[in-house]
Parts: C-alpha cells; structure tokens; sequence
C-alpha cells in the first residue's frame, strides 16, 4: 500500500504490535497523507478491532499520545445493529434492538407528561479518526465527514420516527478546528469538558425553542476555569511506565464567592439520565473532577439545579432500572436528557423494555 496505515500503532511503551497480515507498516509516520473515505474508515477498523481482539487488548494507541477504547472502534464499525433479524438474517432478541426500547421509554415519558431529549455521545474515532490512523486527513476545518457508520444512520431513523435526538456530531466536526480545545480525553473513554459545555448550550438552546422548559435569566451561577490533570481509565489500563498524565480546562460551576456546588435536585423538571458521561467531571474521584459535569454546566445555563441519574455500567438498562427503583417515575419531569455513548447502541442484552413505574401492588 502507498500509504501506510497506522493497523499496528505503537503502544506508550514504545514497544510494537504485531501487524495483521497483509499489512505493512513504514514507522510510526506514514508515507503519505490522504482524504479518508468514511465507507473505507469503517471497513479498516472491522479489519483493526478483529486484530486488537485476537491480541487481547482493549486500548488501542494511536499518534500524538491519543488512546482508544476498542469496543467503541468495534461498536463503529458493526453494520446495522437494529430490526427484527441481525447482518447474518437470523432474528435479533429483543434485548439487543434500541429500536423499541426508546420509541417504548419515549412513550411512557410523554404519557407522564415529559418530554425525551435522547444525547449519543458519539464515538471518539469518529471525530478523530487523524488520530488513530496517522495517513488520514480530515478536510478542511468545518468539513468533516461523517465518519459515525451505522451510528449516524440510526440517528435518522430515531429522527424519522418522532424521537427527539439530539445528533452532537455536526456540532462537534463544526467545532473541532476553532482552537477552543480538544472535544475528547486523550488518554480516557469520555468526552472533554469542553464537550459538556458545548451540549449543554446545546440542550438549552433546544428545550427552550421547542418550548419544552424555560431559562431562568439571568443565571444565579457562574464559572471559572481552572487547569485539571487527569489520570484517564485508558492510561490507567496501560503498563508501567505510563505516559505524562493528561491536563484539561474544566469549566467548574457554582453560586457565591467562594463557588459553592450546585446541589442535583431531585424535584428538578430537568433529569439528565445516563452513563458515566453524565458523572464524568461531575463525580470526582476516578472521573477526575466535580462541578464541571454535563448537569453542572446544564444548571448553569437554565438557571436552576438538575436531577441526576447516572450509572457506571450500561446507559440503557441500568440507568433506566435506577429510575424505576425510585418508585416516583417522571412526576414534576417536564425534560429528560438521556445521555450514553453511542456504543451502547450495538451492546447485547441491555435494550430491554422497562416500566417508569413499579407494577401496583
């Protein structure tokens, strides 16, 4: 091949994978650039995940000290993942299509009065796939194409099937070359915070044109930025000696002089219901910071506190089974931000249906 593709990246050690057959690797540098066609992005991380899979590793190194997580590159590039039977035409369980589990949930949410605002987080590699693969280049600044595969298709038929989605791909290729920052973790699976800020705006901007909810203004909170070191989960999975940690510019929120927290309100008409990209900044310890989180920054701009519901495991059942164990389903809800990483769509036996309330007695 001319160019020669990053399937083999060196890890942080310095030490090198072995190469998938049929690959040849010039160095850590390839020998020439290109404009990466999406379909072919996708057919080479089906190639890579299956390699790194064989290999028995889950991080996966890219250039300029960015770390991957391989099933996020394995959930991209998985063809369709939803309808009544799989790629090989046998049936798909129930557990393992969204499809219904979301038109269900949204169903059950405007029942009890409340509105669904569905937030995938997209997948790291598709913002930066320059990142992963050191041939690829990604069009001019504004430009990038859509390099989500079966993700961004799912998106449409969410849209086309009256599910309120909120697609932050666009928003973020459209930010990605401002100079404002980076959108993901170098060396983490979660998105920067500069991403929470970014959909933050986002969710307020349309929960307020459509009507859904008000902003208080102005808002009773502010912000100041601070410099944060973190010690993301992928450069904690890597061997010794690790790489330099990684610093961010996190937004911290707050009331007063002193920038007190702003408390999560359970009888807030907000819930941002989740993943750990709802706790990620927000939490601290291992997710390396609070007051900087997506419900922190969505306080801020609405102008009052948010409830929360967020789960280290799986953003679809998990998340939904921690709203049902609270026995009060959507009541005083007029919004609910669901909010996971778009991988959580191909994962297996995690689609299930599941009441907003207990049965009665």
């Amino acid at each position: 091949m001319a160019a020669a593709l990053l399937l083999a990246p060196l890890l942080a050690t310095g030490v090198a994978c072995n190469q998938p057959p049929g690959e040849q690797v010039s160095g850590t540098a390839a020998a020439e650039t290109r404009e990466a066609d999406p379909a072919d992005f996708v057919q080479r991380l089906a190639k890579y995940s299956d390699f790194a899979a064989a290999e028995g590793r889950t991080v996966v190194a890219g250039n300029e000290g960015w770390l991957f997580f391989l099933p996020e590159l394995q959930s991209l590039a998985a063809g369709p993942f939803w309808g009544p039977t799989d790629a090989q035409g046998q049936p798909r369980s129930q557990s393992d299509d969204p499809l219904p589990a979301i038109l269900d949930f949204r169903d059950q949410l405007e029942a009890a009065g409340a509105q669904l605002l569905l937030v995938p987080v997209p997948a790291k590699a598709s913002l930066y796939p320059d990142r992963l693969f050191d041939d690829v280049t990604v069009g001019v600044p504004g430009d990038l194409a859509p390099y989500g595969g079966a993700h961004q298709a799912f998106l449409d038929e969410l849209a086309a099937r009256g599910v309120h989605v909120l697609d932050l791909y666009p928003l973020f290729a459209a930010r990605r070359f401002d100079g404002g920052g980076r959108l993901y973790c170098r060396t983490d699976t979660h998105w920067s915070g500069r991403a929470c800020q970014l959909t933050a705006e986002a969710i307020v901007r349309r929960a307020v044109d459509e009507g859904w909810i008000g902003a208080e203004e102005p808002s009773p909170y502010r912000s100041e930025t601070k410099p944060v070191e973190i010690r993301g989960d992928l450069w904690r999975d890597l061997p010794e000696p690790r790489p330099p940690v990684e610093t961010l510019e996190l937004a911290l929120v707050g009331s007063g002089p002193d920038l007190a927290p702003v408390e999560v309100d359970r009888s807030s008409p907000v819930l941002v219901l989740g993943d750990s990209h709802a706790l990620v900044f927000h939490a601290g310890g291992d997710l390396h910071s609070q007051q900087a989180g997506l419900s922190d920054q969505l306080a801020l701009g609405f102008g009052f506190p948010i409830d929360l519901i967020g789960v280290r495991g799986s953003g679809a059942d998990a998340a939904r089974i921690n709203l049902l164990r609270r026995g009060t389903g959507a009541a005083g809800k007029k919004l609910v931000v669901w909010v996971f990483s778009a991988r959580t769509f191909t994962e297996r036996g995690v689609w299930k249906t599941i009441p907003l309330l207990p049965p009665e007695g």
